[in-house]
């Protein structure tokens, strides 16, 4: 029998995904908390050279980050081929409350998302969602997840990577080579985080720069830490990272645009440090980050000795396995209408990933509900069809 040991934190999302996605498959593994426990830590970063979670060793194999495609390679099993009524890419507030929706309509229903939770698990504390004074987005998006796993609705962990029309039906094909078919498909699934775009980025990923911090955060506690950003979600990583890390630098590209009580929870902080009209321009370190060159409007160049970069500077839409097959705008969201109709019939979409102005967790799950009821009347509409020739 395969060794199976996941190196995870308390709150880190992507960890539960690894977890859940062995547990569904029924693969016994052994889960050691690296926030907690120091030499499991150590033991993570010698085994991976990752100072990031999840990294997941299968004898003596390495896996860094939720991986699904390696993940299904070694223990997915094969389903039967099965048409569906409706497929929802997607496991974010509205990919979730779309899915709750359309299993209520008994519509048979598949969600397809490499995460369950979506951009919502990024936040540390939400306190605008009706029911809850506040609540961590981890909090949230488990109660979401509570409520589909009770009803029929078939989840698979795993990514989209092409859509077509067949025949009536859509494909849809995923990056570990699986296809699913289904009468009606509901796009959810959301934005990605930007990235720094500064030399060396790409080798510092895990290794000091992060994007998550509610993951990451616990392997950084007495360092010293960046946020890159200036919005509510940069100042509320930074108010929160203040409490684990030795020192926090916040380093806004321009002005700060967050609400006040975000402006006023910095200010009490006496570790946090801010670099207003600020970029970083250089990453320092060998086989770890260990500092960062920050420049200010006006040229000058300063640089700051750091463990960890959180980053936390604006969102990408995840459409581009799209391929043009629905319209898209200039942002490159998906173009929809007021109850949720893309370009293409049969094809809906809700949430961050859409033209809608606003990008709330309460109005993305509102706009799954509509997505959702939207999919019933077209199902409808298309068995009276199909029985009428």
């Amino acid at each position: 029998m395969q060794q199976v040991t996941v190196y995870s934190t308390k709150n880190c999302p992507y960890c539960r995904m690894v977890k859940a996605f062995l547990d569904r498959t029924h693969v016994p593994y052994t889960n050691l908390d690296v926030g907690e426990d120091r030499e499991a830590a150590e033991r993570m970063v010698a085994l991976s050279g990752q100072r990031g979670v999840p990294v997941t060793t299968v004898d003596s194999e390495v896996i860094v980050g939720f991986d699904s495609q390696r993940l299904n390679q070694l223990f997915g099993t094969p389903e039967p081929d099965s048409v569906y009524d409706v497929l929802i890419i997607g496991a974010g507030p509205a990919g979730l409350t779309a899915a709750v929706y359309c299993a209520r309509k008994m519509l048979k229903t598949m969600v397809l998302s490499e995460n369950i939770g979506g951009q919502a698990l990024e936040s540390w504390a939400i306190e605008n969602y009706m029911g809850y004074r506040m609540v961590t987005g981890e909090d949230l998006m488990k109660k979401f997840e509570e409520q589909i796993r009770s009803l029929d609705i078939r989840v698979e962990l795993d990514h989209a990577s092409a859509v077509s029309a067949n025949n009536g039906l859509f494909d849809i094909k995923t990056v570990s080579d699986a296809v699913y078919r289904a009468k009606s498909i509901i796009l959810t699934q959301g934005k990605r985080p930007r990235k720094l775009d500064v030399l060396g980025e790409e080798r510092f990923i895990g290794r000091g720069i992060s994007i998550c911090s509610t993951c990451d955060g616990p392997l950084f506690r007495g360092k010293n830490v960046a946020v890159v950003g200036g919005g509510n979600s940069a100042l509320q990583t930074a108010i929160e990272m203040s409490g684990i890390a030795r020192s926090v630098s916040l380093i806004v590209r321009s002005s700060i645009r967050a609400d006040e009580a975000y402006t006023r929870a910095l200010a009490e902080k006496p570790n946090i440090t801010v670099h207003l009209t600020s970029r970083i321009t250089a990453l320092h370190g060998d086989q770890f980050l260990t500092g960062v060159t920050v420049q200010d409007s006006q040229g000058n160049e300063q640089e700051i000795d750091l463990d960890g970069v959180f980053v936390d500077i604006g969102w990408i839409p995840n459409t581009d396995f799209l391929g043009g097959f629905v319209q898209l705008n200039e942002l490159r969201e998906i173009i929809t209408d007021q109850n949720c109709h893309t370009s293409v019939p049969g094809v809906f979409a809700a949430g961050d990933v859409t033209s809608v102005k606003s990008k709330q967790i309460i109005i993305a799950a509102g706009e799954g509900a509509k997505a959702a009821l939207e999919v019933y009347e077209y199902i409808m509409r298309s068995g009276s069809a199909k029985e009428k020739v």
